[in-house]
């Protein structure tokens, strides 16, 4: 109840009336989307690409910001956020490639609040309580469990989330096929170079006590991969 009453203040504020209302004059009353015109100017959303938060609502570089506000039509606004006649459409993606090729950044930078993250690397860090870079051996069995009962939920579409991404190496073609096939999931290669991927790892802090073992997931990935 109180996160609803702190952005329902925000939205009944003169700062984001007034907001709006100059995203309409300057850009006009057409969906930023789909293109539909929208006859009346109470039925624009104001539709905040970062959704918000009662921890960023205040931040005016994210909910009073231009660049990262687009003017909608109802119907896109609700497949948005998968509401009403759009809850069914669950996607999935299976995003693979090498360690240090960026594959959890892009997925940060496509997240939307509520999707369903799969990543072995963030499960070792939940059920070890270690840096997400640290995964003991010993743990695998606890970790390959977890993991499989989340990709159980995505086959079957338990769940309300409306994006699923799965993150993984994945080097092996056959079982990445398979599994992107099982899951009904598109599949989305972060490119990068071995040399890339060490210089990389060569640069990483975090990791700067653990060149070793790490120089040995890049060139077993490398070694493994068939496109």
């Amino acid at each position: 109840m109180v996160k609803h009453t702190i952005l329902h203040t925000f939205y009944s504020s003169q700062k984001w009336r007034d907001f709006r209302q100059g995203l309409i004059a300057e850009r006009g009353n057409k969906c930023e989307q789909c293109g539909r015109l929208i006859a009346r100017s109470i039925d624009i959303i104001g539709h905040h690409l970062i959704e918000l938060t009662p921890e960023n609502v205040h931040d005016h570089n994210i909910s009073l910001n231009p660049q990262k506000t687009e003017l909608i039509c109802y119907d896109c606004h609700n497949k948005e956020h998968k509401r009403f006649g759009y809850q069914g459409r669950k996607e999935v993606y299976l995003v693979y490639g090498p360690p240090f090729a960026g594959k959890a950044e892009m997925v940060r930078q496509r997240l939307h609040r509520g999707d369903l993250v799969v990543d072995m690397d963030r499960l070792y860090e939940a059920m070890s309580g270690l840096p997400y870079y640290d995964k003991p051996d010993g743990l695998f069995g606890n970790v390959i469990g977890v993991h499989n009962v989340l990709i159980d939920n995505i086959r079957t579409r338990l769940g309300k989330w409306g994006t699923a991404w799965v993150i993984g190496g994945y080097a092996d073609k056959f079982k990445r096929e398979r599994l992107a096939d099982d899951l009904g999931a598109d599949l989305v290669f972060c490119e990068m170079s071995r040399e890339e991927c060490l210089r990389r790892l060569e640069a990483d802090e975090d990791r700067r006590y653990r060149q070793a073992e790490w120089k040995g997931y890049i060139d077993k990935w490398f070694e493994q991969y068939r496109a």
